[in-house]
């Protein structure tokens, strides 16, 4: 540690300076003179900051009690000593700290510094020191006075000053103060970002206003904190933000920390101190890494499952089965009918006929159908037979609407009364189309995404094999 850690001058006069008139204005009444040594030291023995007095020579004249209450040392052990070296200050420090001291005879006000002194035990003491010049009758130094104090509560106090400046102006994540009432008091610049709004707006807001999404969970928690303390790991909350491109949703990784007045005897609670960090990246990441692993075991275990049938047409039922499983309620399957399936610009009208159908009133297997033959009334612009015309993937949904509006919209499709969303996807194998596979997904679903995409186009390749090789031992019979 330095000997000094900081210093700086003042021009005032110290509460231990004591004066007397003179012809020249105030002169201070140095505590080497005969008449003023008693008096001086009774003043600074009543003084509550430790104080001490030099000569001109740096002899110690002066020590009060409170100097003997901080470093251990008496006043007969520390008077007459010359300076601090070889006692109260460590050898490595000595010149440094009594250069400072010393020039405060020849400076102007006060000088401040910071240094560790040396206890009498062997300890460390760090001190703030304020010294001045004391000066003779003839107006010219005679001496310097030191008043000393701890200064570990003032740092103390300094450092958490520092850290709260620092947590409200350049962290990196959210701070929040939420008051007993739960609505924000103190807002840090990340978090007023995350929250899509001002520093000031935010302020004694209810959370239900400044979150579309994850408010009461947020407040359950800080009513938590608030009447039994600090949770023991972080928290990972999601909640909807509303933003100029309308409502995100974001997880923060959140931890909670009570707030109790330091002053009083019983602790009062002032708030909950909130921190948190947008995971939001991270948490996607691991979702979609574990659908991924999910949806690549479904198409394993479907494909054990259909090499156990005897029936191709039935293993194509195995593998829908099997691809329902979290990524749908319902799905169809069907088969081009009216034209050659090898050749898709064919003329004639595109038909298709349904081969297969999980079934719309409750669970259950997927069972085969169209036995009849008969062509499944869609209209032109039905996204099954856009999906085979384009030869790709489709998806369509109802939007908001009413729920009358939305019923509606199923039934013109030929689909289960609770469908909001659909997909589909071309079954093709050996080049030539077959049909589509549509997967359905009711209210309160989340629509399609590509990733869903990508996902129903495997199955449908592996439907389509199964119908291929349904085709092909159909026709190995009648012959």
């Amino acid at each position: 540690m330095s000997a000094s850690r900081r210093s700086g001058t003042t021009d005032e006069l110290g509460p231990d300076e004591p004066e007397r008139s003179g012809e020249d204005g105030p002169q201070t009444v140095g505590p080497v003179g005969p008449d003023g040594a008693d008096l001086l030291a009774a003043l600074l023995d009543g003084m509550d900051a430790a104080l001490c007095a030099f000569d001109g020579d740096g002899v110690v004249t002066h020590w009060n009690r409170e100097a003997e209450r901080i470093l251990g040392w008496s006043a007969a052990e520390a008077v007459g000593r010359h300076g601090f070296a070889g006692w109260a200050v460590r050898e490595a420090d000595a010149e440094d700290i009594e250069g400072r001291l010393m020039a405060a005879m020849h400076a102007q006000g006060r000088q401040v510094h910071e240094f560790a002194l040396v206890t009498k035990d062997g300890g460390r003491v760090l001190v703030r020191t304020q010294s001045a010049a004391v000066r003779g009758p003839d107006g010219k130094p005679a001496g310097l006075y030191c008043a000393f104090s701890e200064v570990h509560a003032q740092i103390d106090l300094e450092r958490s000053i520092a850290l709260s400046e620092a947590l409200f102006d350049d962290a990196s994540w959210g701070v929040v103060l939420v008051d007993a009432d739960l609505r924000p008091a103190v807002v840090n610049a990340h978090a007023a970002r995350a929250l899509g709004t001002g520093r000031t707006a935010v302020l004694g807001r209810p959370l239900g206003e400044l979150l579309t999404r994850g408010a009461e969970e947020l407040e359950n928690a800080l009513t938590h904190v608030l009447a039994e303390g600090a949770p023991p790991a972080p928290a990972e909350l999601w909640v909807g933000v509303r933003t100029p491109e309308g409502e995100k949703r974001r997880c923060w990784r959140s931890g909670f920390l009570r707030l109790a007045s330091p002053l009083a005897e019983e602790p009062v609670p002032l708030g909950v101190g909130w921190l948190f960090q947008d995971v939001t990246e991270a948490k996607q990441g691991e979702q979609e890494a574990s659908l991924l692993r999910f949806r690549a075991n479904q198409l394993h275990r479907a494909a054990r499952a259909a090499a156990e049938c005897e029936d191709p047409a039935e293993a194509a039922t195995v593998h829908l089965d099997f691809a329902l499983a979290g990524f749908a309620d319902h799905a169809l399957v069907d088969r081009v009918l009216g034209r050659a399936a090898a050749d898709a610009e064919a003329a004639g009208p595109l038909r298709l006929m349904r081969v297969a159908a999980t079934p719309s009133g409750g669970p259950g297997p997927s069972t085969l159908t169209g036995h009849a033959g008969l062509p499944v009334r869609y209209g032109e612009t039905h996204p099954a037979l856009q999906c085979v015309a384009r030869n790709g993937s489709v998806r369509a949904g109802v939007g908001s609407v009413a729920a009358e509006e939305a019923r509606e919209w199923a039934r013109a499709r030929q689909w289960p009364d609770d469908t909001v969303h659909a997909l589909c996807a071309v079954l093709r194998s050996r080049g030539r189309t077959l049909g589509v596979v549509t997967f359905l997904r009711g209210g309160g679903r989340t629509s399609f995404e590509r990733s869903d995409a990508s996902y129903a186009e495997d199955v449908a390749v592996r439907i389509a094999t199964a119908l291929d090789l349904a085709d092909l031992t159909e026709a190995a019979a009648e012959d």
